[in-house]
């Protein structure tokens, strides 16, 4: 090997670890998107634009809707049924509606040390309209429960698909507060957060995922009175 063809690749090398060395940058991760519903087609998009590689997770993975959603996210992107999506992830996102999570978080199999990412939301209408909490704990907590060796990160449940699609809509900063017990799976979370052109905020462990869901139920119940808006919680 020439000494020029040498010093190009150890510059190679050098910029490549400066890049993963950089704050905020992280290693690509295989990233399976449970569901390819408004969520999924918001994020898996999202997600592949940072370098990861998206496997959708679908009960027909053949449809004409998945082939297209694939198409879309980019050449790395897959579709397969929802445990073969899962078992080749690190990270893990229930784009789910809340009432089949349960199913289907107890049939992707072996989730330990994988990030489950939790946008999900258990509520339900209130006598007068307005929407309230359907669970006595929170999504968040019972997921952990289905999947106590996976690090859930409560996460995205507190805006709608537009936003996640296109955080530039909102027409200004839009904050996602996120909850989990594990800090490093809640660093890398974040880090797709801020990636995607969205900020973040972290209010603590799984235990807060509940305050975190009631978030949403004020969201929602500001839409439904007429009075819409984004959360952004301006850091001191």
């Amino acid at each position: 090997m020439s000494l020029v063809t040498r010093l190009m690749t150890f510059s190679v090398y050098l910029a490549l670890m400066v890049s993963l060395s950089a704050p905020g940058v992280a290693a690509a991760d295989t990233v399976a998107m449970i569901g390819t519903g408004r969520v999924a087609s918001a994020l898996g998009p999202q997600f592949a634009k940072l370098g990861h590689r998206i496997v959708y997770g679908s009960r027909n993975p053949g449809r004409d809707s998945v082939t297209a959603l694939v198409a879309r996210t980019g050449a790395t992107a897959s579709a397969t049924t929802p445990s073969r999506a899962a078992a080749q992830a690190e990270i893990v996102v229930l784009a789910t509606p809340w009432n089949v999570t349960e199913r289907v978080v107890k049939g992707l199999g072996d989730l330990s040390g994988k990030i489950i990412i939790d946008p999900t939301n258990a509520y339900a209408p209130g006598p007068d309209g307005l929407r309230q909490l359907g669970v006595a704990t929170s999504a968040g907590e019972l997921i952990q429960g289905w999947a106590p060796d996976g690090h859930v990160v409560k996460a995205f449940n507190t805006l709608n698909s537009a936003t996640m699609a296109d955080p530039s809509s909102a027409g200004g900063p839009v904050t996602i507060p996120i909850v989990g017990d594990n800090q490093a799976a809640k660093d890398r979370v974040a880090a797709l957060i801020t990636g995607i052109g969205l900020e973040v905020v972290d209010l603590g462990p799984i235990r807060y995922a509940r305050e975190v869901e009631g978030m949403l139920i004020v969201w929602m119940n500001a839409r439904i009175m007429g009075r819409p808006f984004e959360f952004h919680l301006r850091p001191h």
